[in-house]
């Protein structure tokens, strides 16, 4: 994608390095969510034990911990911590990038229905974070929180999604987050209010097939998003490959094989590879929001 030099969102909001805090789980708003787990860590009174017992030992050894922590993991010259830290900021910089192309390509279609678009605000964090839907961490993936109307987003996930996953490239990056944005567009239109307020009274099954309908649209108004970013003439070659091959290894099904080697259809709730491929296309070859009925059309 050809982003460098192009605007960057204002509604960006950097939460790397603060605590989380505690409460309960992301709410409904939908998001990428793949099992991209951390390990888990350790704590407690004993873990503080053993940093004090290390602490003086250094100190005995003549090796100052306090000054080690200054220079960082790379030593004295800090070369591993300000590659990792440029790496991050470069990629802030493209999501800002992308969010500031959401951003003109719904206001352009909300201003042709004579409506007002409230860009929404992305949230850049590392780890945990805590949204108007509660407590979240970075294994949960991106999300939408439709309480704060923020889009969150853990950097870290863009590795997963090319290491472990397959799904490389920048495009592939930005259909994440213009899927997120895609939920932003339901929360004003009406779509994700109606769903929470029904999910409360259907059963799980019913529920997850909701929810699918739910994220496909989502998908398909990302693709309206590549459709009108296409014309501006900012694709590279290969850019739509890459957003397909996202929405491929990220289905369902896919998901579900790679991690459990069986699937169950009625735990779905993001749509199988081929469906979220179908409903991408959909956005994308038409540019149009009545292409992304899917709850009056087959899916």
């Amino acid at each position: 994608m050809r982003w460098r030099g192009r605007r960057q969102s204002s509604n960006v909001e950097d939460r790397r390095g603060r605590g989380g805090g505690f409460g309960g789980g992301p709410g409904r708003g939908g998001g990428i969510r793949l099992p991209v787990g951390r390990g888990a860590g350790g704590g407690g009174l004993s873990g503080i034990i053993i940093l004090v017992v290390v602490f003086f030992a250094l100190r005995a050894c003549g090796i100052d911990p306090l000054e080690m922590l200054s220079q960082g993991p790379a030593g004295p010259s800090g070369g591993g911590q300000t590659q990792t830290t440029s790496a991050q900021d470069e990629t802030t910089k493209f999501a800002s990038v992308v969010l500031a192309e959401t951003e003109d390509v719904w206001n352009g279609i909300f201003q042709a229905e004579g409506q007002n678009y409230a860009e929404p605000t992305m949230v850049i964090f590392s780890g945990q974070v805590r949204s108007a839907c509660g407590f979240a961490s970075a294994a949960s993936g991106p999300f939408y929180c439709p309480g704060d109307r923020k889009l969150y987003l853990d950097l870290d996930f863009f590795g997963e999604l090319d290491r472990r996953f397959g799904a490389s490239g920048d495009f592939a990056q930005a259909y994440v987050i213009a899927h997120e944005v895609g939920h932003h567009v339901q929360n004003l239109i009406g779509v994700l209010p109606k769903f929470n307020q029904m999910r409360q009274t259907m059963s799980q099954v019913e529920a997850n097939q909701m929810s699918v309908r739910v994220e496909l649209q989502a998908d398909c108004f990302a693709g309206i998003w590549a459709h009108y970013t296409a014309q501006k003439g900012l694709l590279d070659a290969g850019d739509i490959d890459e957003a397909l091959n996202a929405a491929n290894q990220i289905g369902d099904d896919t998901l579900q094989r790679r991690t459990q080697g069986y699937v169950v259809p009625e735990s779905f709730n993001h749509g199988t590879s081929a469906q979220r491929r179908e409903w991408f296309a959909r956005g994308l070859e038409s540019g149009q929001l009545d292409a992304c009925d899917t709850f009056n059309s087959p899916v």
